[in-house]
């Protein structure tokens, strides 16, 4: 049986001040946050701005911040927020470009300075059969499927204290490639991850893996990075 929710959610443009509009919206019991936005955008304010595409959980470009915690709109229903007014608003430190849009540019920049793209080394097979049974595979699992939402780095305090912080979602990227065999971009990657901004500016607080989506943990991959980098200071790795 349909209920009603309220909706308090972020507005912004560059040409006015933050604030916080509030709307009323019909509400079932699978009527998720994403699906009460686009009520709002089309029935009652054409205005709103925030972003979605695959509305099923897959692609995360509907990332924001709900009731204080980053979440995917499209798998965030309602009634599992319990009772009272629903806050909406942009992902943490990210630019802002209109209301619930946030500018991506600073997570693929991030991704650029720890050299994200992968260096064939000379020789190495330009395609790789990798087998979900085998070890290699295995010890990037838990690394592999970010989808690039951005809210592991929205509820990063040291993505918000240090601009120069890489971010828990390119320093997961990092370990996957040093862990690649193929790879020939270490030397530059590491003279990155070994700087006082970067590996060792983590705080093991661990927001990165409380709300990734996709179940993975960020503060593990940082962790792994740190150990690979002491055993080659002592020359027990490659």
């Amino acid at each position: 049986m349909a209920s009603s929710a309220s909706l308090r959610v972020f507005r912004w443009t560059p040409d006015e001040p933050a604030r916080v509009q509030e709307y009323r919206v019909a509400a079932a019991a699978d009527t998720t946050v994403l699906d009460a936005l686009v009520d709002i955008q089309r029935g009652q304010d054409p205005t709103l701005a925030f972003r979605y595409a695959c509305r099923v959980g897959m692609c995360g470009s509907c990332a924001m911040v709900v009731n204080g915690r980053e979440r995917w709109a499209c798998r965030t229903r309602l009634e599992s927020l319990g009772p009272g007014p629903v806050s909406v608003r942009p992902l943490y430190h990210f630019p802002l470009l209109r209301d619930l849009v946030v500018d991506m540019a600073p997570f693929a920049a991030k991704l650029r300075d720890v050299h994200a793209a992968l260096t064939p080394s000379e020789g190495a097979a330009t395609y790789a059969l990798v087998s979900s049974a085998s070890a290699e595979r295995r010890e990037i699992d838990l690394a592999i499927e970010c989808i690039g939402c951005g809210m592991c780095l929205s509820a990063c305090s040291m993505v918000g204290h240090n601009e120069r912080f890489p971010g828990p979602a390119a320093l997961n990227r990092a370990l996957t490639l040093e862990l690649d065999p193929r790879d020939a971009g270490r030397d530059e990657r590491r003279s990155m991850l070994l700087d006082g901004d970067a590996l060792a500016r983590c705080h093991g607080q661990g927001n990165c893996t409380e709300v990734c989506p996709m179940g993975l943990s960020p503060a593990d991959s940082i962790r792994r990075l740190r150990r690979l980098a002491v055993l080659r200071m002592f020359g027990l790795s490659r």
